[in-house]
This record gives structure tokens, C-alpha cells and sequence, in this order.
């Protein structure tokens, strides 16, 4: 879809960007499409296995409140592990302060999202849960339905998505979070975790075998964080394969052992995570989702949008 040129601060305050020609070929096509990349060093920083030493992963979050003028759009370009550390220190009063009014977008997933809802448990900063540099926007085939709907989000004040599901009736409204589903779970019992009441949980994971998923639902379950949400969206759980051993065991089983066990309704088949085809989910947005028969449709407000 065409766009408006936009300015695109990368940062990467996660893993080492251990395919620089994917990231490289990221950053020409959105140049093709009209927008200044800038920051564009930080995809060959490295010390051992992350994107450089804390302090310059650090740097890429906090230095977003003495920029002036501030980029549309700041992109992670990867995940992988790292920004775990950070959250003890990054500056979150005065990123509140500086961006609390200002129509930024800042995007990625994996192990961003423990950035994102820290910021979101912090300083009540809204954040896109959306495709990254590297493994998105660089990938060998760009996919069309990821980078449509990653605009659409990032300029629509009100968002629709509809998808497949399991036939149900589902009537909710709520707070939309959530992301990667191992960094969620790693946050629990920390002050980065948002304390979400009637929320629209959404979650997604990567290499991750369904027994996996299952105990870190029954983690959240178990701490109480469940029970204050009125609805589960699940998204892509790729990269593990059944076994003989599981004997049947899926994540199927999971979604119906959570319905069963909580009373709250699974809605599945999101296109939304580590795939090809990804939507674009403001964190931190109200929702209205709705399910009839197998029709699902979550409408999606009150986010930032780039003017």
C-alpha cells in the first residue's frame, strides 16, 4: 500500500543481527518506498551474542527522550535475547514525558516485548507488537499481507482484524497486551509486568514444544493473572514438531485444557508472531472482539497513530 515517507530510527537492544545482508536489504526497501532509515550502525554492533554491551542497547531506549526531533516510527531489527537486562535501568519517567503526547511508533516483537510491556507497566507507553528489520522487512520474500497491515495499524485510529476460528459466541471488550508468550512469563512477579485488569491477552511463541506453552499458561494461571483477563487470542506457535511420545498431545490439548481450567475463552488462529503473514497489535489499545461461529473480528482503538 502506498505511504507516507516516514522517518525509521532503528535500534537493537537485543541479539547480535546475525544476518546483516536480511537487515541490509530491510532497510533498501523501505528507502525504495520513500523512507529515511537512519541508525542504521547499530545492525553490525556486537559483543558476544548481543547487539553490542548493555550500556548501547540501553542507550538505543533511553535516548528516545533527549531526541528532538523525535523519527515516526523507531523499529527493532531482531529479537533474540537481551533486553532482559535492561529493564532495571531504562529511564522510564522521563520517556513518559517526552513521548507521552507524541505520535511515535515504536515496533517489534520477540524479545522486545519484554521492553514493551515494561514501558506499558512503567510509564502506560503503547507500543506496536509488529515486524522487525531483519527476519520481516528483510525477509527473502517480503510478505505483502505483513507490511499492509503493518502500515494499516501505525495510521488507522480505528483497527479491524478478522480471522478464522474455532467455531464459538464470544462477546468481550478490554485492554488489548500481550506478545511472545516466554517473555510474558518471564515477568512475572517483577514490577515490568502491567497489571492488566479485563484484559484481551494475545500471545505467540516460536520453538517452543506445546508441553512448554502449557506450563507457562498454567504459570499465569497459577499467579492470578488469567483470571483478570476476559479473553485469550492465541497467534503463531511454530517450529516444534509432534512426537510419538506425545501421543496425540498438541496445542490443541493446551487451548482446551485453559478453557477448561479458567472459564475463559481461547479464541485461535490469529495470523500474529513469528510467521510469514503477521498482523500489526497496538499493546496497550482497547478492544472489542467478537466470535460468531467461526468468524472472528477485534476491533482495536485508542492507540497512537502517525499523523
Amino acid at each position: 500500500m502506498a505511504t507516507i515517507p516516514r522517518t525509521v530510527h532503528l535500534i537493537a537492544p537485543s541479539g547480535y543481527c546475525h544476518n546483516p545482508a536480511a537487515a541490509a536489504l530491510g532497510v533498501a526497501r523501505l528507502q525504495a518506498d520513500g523512507h529515511r532509515v537512519d541508525n542504521s550502525g547499530v545492525i553490525a554492533r556486537r559483543e558476544q551474542r548481543f547487539a553490542g554491551n548493555d550500556s548501547q542497547r540501553l542507550a538505543d531506549i533511553n535516548d528516545l527522550a533527549q531526541r528532538d526531533p523525535l523519527p515516526d516510527i523507531v523499529l527493532a531489527v531482531r529479537g533474540g535475547y537481551g533486553a532482559s537486562r535492561l529493564l532495571p535501568h531504562i529511564h522510564y519517567a522521563a520517556l513518559r514525558e517526552r513521548l507521552a503526547d507524541a505520535p511515535l511508533a515504536l515496533c517489534g516483537h520477540s524479545d522486545f516485548t519484554a521492553i514493551q510491556l515494561a514501558l506499558l507497566a512503567q510509564s502506560r507507553m503503547q507500543s506496536f507488537s509488529a515486524p522487525m528489520l531483519a527476519g520481516n522487512f528483510g525477509a527473502e520474500v517480503l510478505s505483502d499481507f505483513t507490511v499492509e497491515h503493518f502500515w494499516r495499524a501505525l495510521t488507522s485510529p480505528r483497527l479491524t482484524l478478522e480471522w478464522t476460528t474455532v467455531s464459538q459466541r464470544v462477546q468481550a471488550t478490554g485492554t488489548v497486551w500481550g506478545g511472545n508468550l516466554a517473555m510474558i512469563a518471564s515477568l512475572i512477579g517483577t514490577p515490568w509486568m502491567p497489571d492488566i485488569q479485563d484484559g484481551i491477552l494475545v500471545i505467540e511463541d516460536v520453538n517452543e514444544h506445546p508441553f512448554r506453552i502449557e506450563r507457562m499458561l498454567l504459570q499465569l494461571h497459577q499467579s492470578g493473572i488469567l483470571s483478570r483477563q476476559k479473553a485469550i487470542i492465541t497467534g503463531s506457535f511454530s517450529g516444534t514438531t509432534s512426537t510419538d511420545y506425545d501421543n496425540g498431545y498438541d496445542f490443541t490439548s493446551v487451548w482446551n485444557l485453559i478453557r477448561d481450567l479458567t472459564g475463559i475463552p481461547v479464541i485461535t488462529g490469529l495470523p500474529f508472531g513469528h510467521s510469514a503473514d503477521t498482523v500489526t497489535l497496538p499493546l496497550g489499545a482497547q478492544g472489542m472482539l467478537t466470535v460468531e461461529n467461526t468468524t472472528a473480528s477485534l476491533q482495536v482503538s485508542g492507540h497512537p497513530v502517525l499523523r
